[in-house]
């Protein structure tokens, strides 16, 4: 069986998580972000796309 290459995307945070809630700052962390202009590249799961759309005014995201 071929294996069917992974879609993946890449998210910068482009957004200060200061004075946000706790909940969004986790996101972040969980989406391997922690410093302004960062960039993750991750795979285009359901989960991690929740998590983008939590903090969608915090990152930019390409490949999507």
């Amino acid at each position: 069986m071929a294996q069917e290459k992974a879609k993946t995307i890449k998210i910068t945070q482009t957004g200060s998580p200061i004075r946000r809630d706790k909940t969004q700052r986790a996101t972040l962390v969980g989406l391997g972000l922690n410093k302004l202009h960062r960039t993750v590249e991750v795979e285009a799961t359901s989960e991690v796309m929740g998590q983008v759309r939590k903090v969608a005014h915090l990152l930019t995201v390409e490949g999507a």
